[in-house]
Order: C-alpha cells, then sequence, then structure tokens
C-alpha cells in the first residue's frame, strides 16, 4: 500500500477540521448508522467551546490503494510551535483559504513554515457556498502571498480545488459540477510525494508529540525517517543533552482513521505511536542501540510574551481551589513544559512565584483555563513583552495587525494605533462596505487593544496577528488610560452602594458579591484610581421601610473573560483565578502600603 502524509494548514475558523470530518466520512472511517459529533478531531473541550484548532492531532484515511496520514494543526500563530512539529512528519500541505476572506496573518505564517521545510501544497478555497465568496480575487491574492514569500516555480506550481467542507463537496473549477471529495483526494495523491527514507537504513524516529494512555502510559507519536522499528526491540533515545538511554519497544500503534491500530512493525514514512517510553520528550529521535544515528532536534522560535504565575494571596485563598501551594503550580507548569515545547519556564527570585514564557496571550491564557479548570488557583500578572538586547541595541517584537472593519469605523481605529506605535502598511477595500487594514505595530502596543476596538466598533471589528520580526524600542506607549475603582474594605457588595458608584465608572461586580481590600470593583472614567465603599448599606429608619432597596435599578456589570482580563489589568495589578471565579485585584491590597510600592517602583 502506498502512503502519503499531510498536514492541513489554515487561518483560523477557515474550515480545517470540518474538511477533515468530511474527509474521514467519505473514506469510510465511520459506519453509515454511526453517529458523529461535528469538528470530530477538536477532541478538548476548549477547543469546542472556542471553535478553534489547540493541539495538533493525527488521523488516517483510505483512498483505494493508498493510505493518507493527516495531520490537523491549530490556525493560530499563538499555537504555532504545534505547527512547526506537525510539519517535521509530512512531505505535503494542504492550504485552506477562505473564499470571502482571502489569505489572513495565520494563513502568512504557517505557509512561510510550510515553504521553508520546502514542502509541495495543494491549494483548497474553501466556503465557496457563501454569498460573499469572491474565489477567483482569492486565488490572486494566494498567489501574491506566495511570490511575496519567495516560493520556488515548483511550489508556484500548485493544484487549485473549490470546496464546500460542510457539504462535502471539491471541484476543480470553482462553477464546475461537485458531487463529493474525489477530486481532493486524487490531487493529495498526485502532488502529494510518497514519503522518502531507506527502510532497509539505521533507524531514526523524531518524536514530534506526546499523548498519554491510562493503560500504557506515556505515548510517543513521530515520524519513521529511515530503518524500521518492531515490537520488542532495543532502542536508543538520543536525548536533547546529547546523552543515549536505551530501551525497548512495548507497544506500536499505527493511525487508522480515528483508531490506533496495533501492529508490529512499521518502515520509513510511517506515523506511529510508541508505549514504554517514560522520559521520552519532544525533539528527541529513537535510533538504533548498536548504530545511534540521531536526527537534529527540533527548532522552536522563540516565546514573545512572558507571565507570573504566583500562590493566590488574596484573603479568599484556598476556599475554591484544590491545587493551591506554589510546589503544585511549579509541578504543573513542568508537566506543561514535557508535551508544550514552545512554553518556557524562569525563576523570578521567589520561591512563591514563576515567569511563564510563551508565543501569545491567547496561548497562555488557554493554559491558566486549563489548569483552572483541573483546580489550580493563583494569582497571574500582566503580559509583559520580551525584549533583546540592552540600552540602545534593545530590540522588541514586532507584530503584523490585521483589522477587517466597517468603512464607519476608520477613523477611530486609525486613531487608536496611532496612539499605539502603529504604522499602516496597506489598505485594502473590498467594495462590500468594509476594509481590512494591515498595521506593523510592537507587541506591547496590542495588550489590550482587542477589547477597546471591539468597543469602540460595537463588536463589529475581525482582528488578527501575526509575529513579523524584531525592531528598534519604540518608546513609550500608552495603555490603559483610565484608573480603577478599588474596593476600601471586605464584605458584600450591596445596591445601594453600587447604586452610588456608577457615576464614577463602568462597575465589574453585581450586588451580593463578595469583596475585599483591594479587590477592583470597576473601571474609573479617570486616570487616577480610587477606594471606594461598595459594601455600604442603606441605613434604615421608621421613615425608610426596608423594601425602598427593591427601587434600585442598576446597568448590568461588565462581566470580563479571562483573556479581556488580563488585557485589562496594569503593572500594579494581578487577575486572581479559581475554579470558580476570575477576580481583579491590586498586587499590594492594603491602601496604605500601595503608594510605598509606587514610589518603590
Amino acid at each position: 500500500m502506498s502512503l502519503r502524509n499531510v498536514a492541513i494548514i489554515a487561518h483560523v475558523d477557515h474550515g480545517k477540521t470540518t474538511l477533515v470530518d468530511a474527509l474521514l466520512r467519505q473514506s469510510g472511517v465511520f459506519r453509515e448508522n454511526q453517529e458523529v459529533k461535528e469538528r470530530v478531531l477538536d477532541s478538548g473541550d476548549l477547543e469546542r467551546e472556542r471553535g478553534i484548532t489547540i493541539l495538533a492531532k493525527s488521523t488516517a484515511v483510505r483512498y483505494g490503494d493508498t493510505k493518507i496520514n493527516i495531520v490537523d494543526t491549530p490556525g493560530h500563530a499563538d499555537f504555532g510551535g504545534e505547527v512547526e512539529r506537525a510539519l517535521k512528519m509530512v512531505d505535503g500541505v494542504m492550504l485552506l483559504v477562505d473564499a470571502s476572506e482571502g489569505p489572513l496573518p495565520q494563513t502568512r505564517y504557517v505557509l512561510r513554515k510550510a515553504l521553508e521545510a520546502r514542502l509541495p501544497p495543494v491549494v483548497v478555497v474553501n466556503k465557496i457556498d457563501r454569498a460573499d465568496a469572491r474565489p477567483q480575487a482569492v486565488l490572486d491574492e494566494v498567489y501574491d502571498l506566495f511570490i511575496d514569500l519567495d516560493a520556488t516555480d515548483d511550489q508556484l506550481d500548485f493544484p487549485v480545488l473549490y470546496t464546500n467542507a460542510k457539504a462535502g463537496v471539491a471541484k476543480t473549477e470553482h462553477d464546475g459540477p461537485g458531487e463529493d471529495l474525489r477530486p481532493l483526494f486524487d490531487a493529495l495523491v498526485a502532488h502529494v510525494p510518497a514519503p522518502a527514507g531507506d527502510a532497509g537504513g539505521v533507524l531514526q524516529l523524531l518524536i514530534a508529540n506526546l499523548d498519554y494512555s491510562d493503560y500504557l502510559g506515556r505515548l510517543a507519536i513521530g515520524r519513521v525517517f529511515s530503518g524500521r522499528v518492531r515490537v520488542g526491540d532495543t532502542v536508543a533515545v538520543a536525548k536533547r543533552d546529547g546523552l543515549l538511554e536505551t530501551t525497548r519497544v512495548t507497544k506500536l500503534f499505527v493511525f487508522d482513521g480515528l483508531e490506533r491500530v496495533a501492529t508490529e512493525e512499521a518502515a520509513a514514512g510511517e506515523i506511529v505511536a510508541l508505549a514504554g517510553f517514560e522520559g521520552i520528550q519532544i525533539g528527541e529521535t529513537v535510533t538504533s542501540a548498536e548504530k545511534p544515528d540521531p536526527l537534529p532536534p527540533l527548532h522552536i522560535d522563540e516565546p514573545t510574551i512572558a507571565m507570573v504565575f504566583s500562590v493566590n494571596t488574596s484573603p479568599f485563598a484556598g476556599r475554591e481551589g484544590r491545587w493551591v501551594t506554589s510546589r503544585n503550580i511549579r509541578e504543573r507548569l513542568e508537566r506543561e513544559l514535557l508535551a508544550n515545547v514552545s512554553i518556557r519556564l524562569e525563576p523570578t527570585g521567589s520561591a512563591e512565584s514563576v515567569k511563564v514564557l510563551g508565543r501569545g496571550e491567547l496561548q497562555l491564557a488557554v493554559l491558566i483555563e486549563t489548569m483552572r479548570r483541573e483546580g489550580f488557583e493563583m494569582g497571574v500578572s500582566n503580559p509583559e513583552v520580551l525584549t533583546r538586547g540592552e540600552g540602545t541595541t534593545r530590540k522588541e517584537p514586532l507584530e503584523l495587525f490585521s483589522i477587517d472593519v466597517p468603512e464607519t469605523y476608520m477613523g477611530v481605529v486609525l486613531e487608536k494605533m496611532a496612539l499605539r506605535k502603529g504604522k499602516m502598511a496597506k489598505m485594502v477595500n473590498h467594495g462590500s462596505g468594509r476594509v481590512r487594514l494591515d498595521f506593523h505595530v510592537p507587541t506591547r502596543g496590542l495588550i489590550g487593544v482587542r477589547t477597546e476596538l471591539l468597543t469602540d466598533t460595537r463588536g463589529t471589528a475581525v482582528m488578527n496577528s501575526l509575529l513579523e520580526g524584531w525592531v528598534e524600542w519604540q518608546g513609550e506607549v500608552v495603555r490603559r488610560p483610565t484608573g480603577v475603582l478599588v474596593a476600601d474594605r471586605a464584605g458584600e457588595a450591596t445596591a445601594y452602594a453600587l447604586s452610588n458608584l456608577e457615576d464614577r465608572g463602568e462597575l465589574f461586580l453585581a450586588p451580593g458579591a463578595a469583596v475585599y481590600e483591594g479587590m477592583i470593583a470597576g473601571e474609573n472614567s479617570r486616570a487616577d484610581d480610587i477606594d471606594v465603599n461598595v459594601t455600604k448599606p442603606k441605613k434604615l429608619t421608621n421613615m425608610r421601610s426596608s423594601t425602598a432597596e427593591e427601587a434600585i435599578r442598576l446597568t448590568p456589570p461588565r462581566q470580563l473573560n479571562l483573556e479581556q482580563a488580563l488585557e485589562f489589568i496594569g503593572d500594579d495589578e494581578l487577575v486572581e483565578v479559581t475554579p470558580v471565579a476570575i477576580r481583579l485585584r491590586k498586587r499590594i491590597l492594603p491602601a496604605n502600603q500601595r503608594s510605598k510600592w509606587r514610589k518603590k517602583a
């Protein structure tokens, strides 16, 4: 049986996982009467809730005499470490582009990685059923993108297919007839090369992913680049530090549909899962014990953002979480390092906190949300951008920020981006009433801007960003121009107190919420912070009945989700994360100590 290894790459929400569903269904993986969820590869709760792929996953379909291993990759650049690993396992890529939106920043990111790896592409223009689809114009934009990324002549000679992933239809002409995905299967078999590698050579198996089984322990997933691997073989694991560890293959699996199927041996080109390798890490090579020949370790782009995870020190500490100590938090983060190669840990000088470095706010927010659901309780600092060099040679990360807005909001977007050191690189008006603006802006300038722009554009803006490179330090960037309302005592928020504070700014609390001194109750409309009493009750006399409280009408409080909370907080503030709540607080809770801390800082 011939073999093909393909990765699906695309921008967020362009239909990758939906297309994989259709490929699985039409290749006969599911029984006719089998009940199947939508986006079957998005198996995590967070992936399903957010509608995005976070972890790269492998599956396989059969088309005639060919087995096609498919790797579904994330579309968000924050999870780029997953993309870089996935591209190591394949011989070609399927580039998916929305027929209306065209190539977006993340499309550029994943395609650049694929072209650097010299992988031949098959271009798929998806969602051709959209009312605003413009497949021909989008194809021209794809060609422009390839040329802009210095694609070779061979890479520019790619086949193009037009699909409606939901309906499971692919065709070679956008206005031609189509019944099923057969043209797409044919293009993959014809244009993606069969895996190279000598089945009789020295064993070289690069580990690109990890999984866990309740029965077998840790599973190492990777591709056999050379030689053969068999159950019972004694092999060597080439560690990152150059040492060799000898072990034995106890179980071997290949992928078939959504299942892992046990096999006795696998040859060069196959993607496999191995059991019996405790302590193995991503990027290491399984090789011959007699004649070891390890592959070069995986290269992963450097992190650009850092946050400090610390023990929760609020008065509510330990009430809502199960894992609350610094040892618990550190052990969980060290476990994350084993499977997530794009994250780093650094000491902070305090035993109660650890600095976590990652690709972006979304990546770290997903990690925090996962830990929160596992029962962890902690305090998280605001995102801090990492820099290179010192003094005059200091450099900071620069991003390509793309925003799609109605024409009427162009002015407010240009004003906001100018304040954040953004320089407009491109403006495209498709004539549909919406404009796409591209800016080059320091990563610092994007922290907190999404929430502001969504408010300014009445929720109509679609924003994406991508790391472009490094640029000289751009000077001070304006962050949040407003202060906060800080609770000055512990207790329960009352409707009476909150109604008197509504004129001061926007509230984050509802009546009855438990508060403590130093907890942030709302956003002040002015630049300074104010200590307020949110627990003040209405005094009752014989002239004032207790039912008078019911007449108070409050504006619903602003509920911040985790990403919005991380964007909102300043340098002297923290997000308190527990399994039950997300609260905002000052680093120093007592009001009389806060001014001293600010002077020191």
